[in-house]
């Protein structure tokens, strides 16, 4: 359905609605479950690499399942009922992240929308983005830095589909772009904390591998 076709009052609705599912804290249910309190652990955030590092290793690889398909679900769903319109598909997906970023029912303090985001792109390009996870990951285990693989996901998956969207016509790509535009500045700016920390050294390290063998039983430290 191209953007001419739309009826925008169904298309707000649906953004609204994405909206509403971001809003849900899979990360507070999380801790919640585990008798504590996400934000008032570790950096704060209620997100899943702060799940991650207070809570081991699978509550943190569920937390991201679970976000990513919070991210899937509303902008599959408005996908498929505007006919494979993919402006419904981002602005649905802008929705859903804004609603994870700043969720009215927590008083707009919600997480940084990575995994959220990398449900949408699922949605987009699962092949790709799946491709990408593989590469952050990699990254991730290099360099110990969480924030950096979200830098990874977001700039690459952006760009990817940025360039994607030339193929459709106007001014379909150009409110694609300016869509996929907004994902990456908000993402980025979510994570402006995060870019401090790493320009003055402070940014906090977590070491997957650590995390696994934990969550395994695993020694920390294998000794030759």
């Amino acid at each position: 359905m191209a953007w001419s076709e739309l009826i925008w009052w169904q298309v707000m609705l649906a953004c609204i609605a994405s909206y509403m599912v971001g809003n849900i804290s899979v990360a507070r249910f999380v801790a919640k479950s585990q008798h504590q309190d996400v934000t008032k652990l570790g950096s704060g955030n209620p997100g899943s690499t702060n799940i991650l590092r207070n809570f081991g290793f699978k509550l943190g690889v569920l937390n991201l399942a679970l976000d990513m398909l919070k991210g899937v679900i509303p902008t599959l769903v408005f996908y498929l009922v505007f006919r494979h319109s993919v402006i419904v598909l981002y602005m649905c997906g802008l929705s859903v992240m804004l609603g994870h970023i700043y969720p009215v029912i927590f008083k707009f303090k919600g997480g940084k929308g990575i995994a959220t985001m990398l449900g949408v792109f699922m949605v987009a390009n699962p092949l790709v983005t799946l491709a990408v996870i593989l590469i952050a990951a990699l990254a991730w285990l290099c360099f110990e830095y969480g924030s950096v693989a979200s830098f990874l996901c977001v700039t690459c998956m952006t760009v990817i589909e940025g360039l994607k969207a030339k193929a459709l016509p106007n001014p379909d790509s150009r409110i694609v772009c300016l869509l996929l535009f907004f994902i990456f500045l908000f993402t980025w700016y979510a994570h402006r904390s995060n870019i401090e920390r790493l320009l003055f050294g402070k940014e906090n390290r977590v070491s997957l591998i650590k995390k696994a063998k934990k969550s395994l039983n695993m020694p920390v430290d294998i000794k030759k």
